[in-house]
Order: C-alpha cells, then sequence, then structure tokens
C-alpha cells in the first residue's frame, strides 16, 4: 500500500484500543492537517474536541466562531439544548473512539428540524461497533426521535493501514455517512 510507514502507524495507534490520553495525544499530532473547510459556504462553526492540539489548530484557521474542550460521550456538550441547525461527527464515531451512547446527546443540540450528519468506518475491526451504532439509531428512529434520511455506503472512506483492514484488497477501508433529521417535538396542551 502506498501509506508511508510513519503515518500507517500514526493511524493505527489511534484506531486500536489505546486509552483516552494516548487517542488525544495522538490527534494532537495530526492537528496541523485536519483542518480542511469553509469553501461549500458554512460561516457560522462551533467546534468540539477533546484534543487541545485539535483545537489550537482549528482556531488559527479563522473559521470557528466557538470552539471547546469536550470528549464526546463522557461529559454533556456545551451547548443549549436545540441550539444547532446542523451537528457533524465525522472520524470519531467508531472502535475505542466515541460511544454509541452518545446520540442522545447530538439530538438534545439539535434543533427540531435540524440535520445529523454521522460517519463511521465499516473495516472488519469496527464491525461491531457499526452493528452497535446502527442498531442505538434504529432505537432512536422507532422513538420517533429523528428520521433517516441517507445511509450511504462510502467504497473508499480512508487509506487502510493494513492488508487485513483493507477493502477487498483496495487499499483502502470503507465506511458510511448517515444523515437524519431530528422529528419536531410534541408538546401537549394541558387541561
Amino acid at each position: 500500500m502506498g501509506l508511508p510507514a510513519a503515518l500507517r502507524d500514526q493511524v493505527a495507534a489511534v484506531h486500536r484500543g489505546s486509552a483516552l490520553p494516548e487517542r488525544l495525544r495522538l490527534y494532537d499530532g495530526w492537528a496541523a492537517r485536519y483542518e480542511q473547510l469553509h469553501r461549500r459556504g458554512f460561516r457560522c462553526l462551533h467546534g468540539v474536541d477533546g484534543s487541545a492540539g485539535m483545537l489550537e489548530q482549528a482556531r488559527s484557521t479563522g473559521l470557528y466562531q466557538e470552539l471547546r474542550l469536550c470528549v464526546l460521550g463522557t461529559e454533556p456538550l456545551p451547548a443549549p439544548a436545540e441550539h444547532y441547525d446542523a451537528v457533524t461527527v465525522v472520524g470519531a464515531l467508531g472502535e475505542g473512539q466515541v460511544s454509541s451512547t452518545v446520540l442522545p446527546e447530538l439530538l438534545r443540540v439539535t434543533k427540531s428540524g435540524g440535520f445529523l450528519c454521522l460517519t463511521t468506518r465499516s473495516n472488519p475491526s469496527n464491525l461491531r461497533y457499526k452493528a452497535e451504532l446502527e442498531a442505538a439509531m434504529g432505537q432512536l428512529e422507532l422513538s420517533g426521535a429523528w428520521q433517516k434520511l441517507l445511509a450511504q455506503e462510502v467504497e473508499y472512506w480512508e487509506r487502510a493501514t493494513t492488508e487485513e483492514e483493507s477493502t477487498q484488497g483496495t487499499g483502502y477501508i470503507s465506511g458510511v455517512v448517515y444523515i437524519y433529521q431530528k422529528c419536531p417535538v410534541l408538546h401537549l396542551e394541558e387541561g
């Protein structure tokens, strides 16, 4: 595969079962190359990350109006309920990363009628997590919390770090993009 050994090792380290402080340190190291945004007209962006280095890099771009240190899934998001028109989580929903139990918290900060765009990988070491995530998404849909608009498989999601993780020897890991819309909350009148 064409991925440089040092980069392959760094990506692999984040995706295997290392402890949270170690994973955050690794993300700090990626921060300088991570941000590629703003080209599509999005102007009011808020961000959270568990990595101070990622937040510093994001701050240096001048793209974000607000940035907060927050480890998804272990603490509440630093935003009031029904605050955002859209919430995205890219590259964090995976084995050893952010638990699928974060979904209700993401819904809490999304406005009624707002959108959630979530991603996960489909590589062999993430299949158990992906099944748990999709089960949790299905439960939220059955409860009327949100409606699935899209579940799009992406064959060449990211470069694989090992041949075992590669989708059919392509050198890439496949992934999925999910888009949901938060259902309106109906308030029943008393009386």
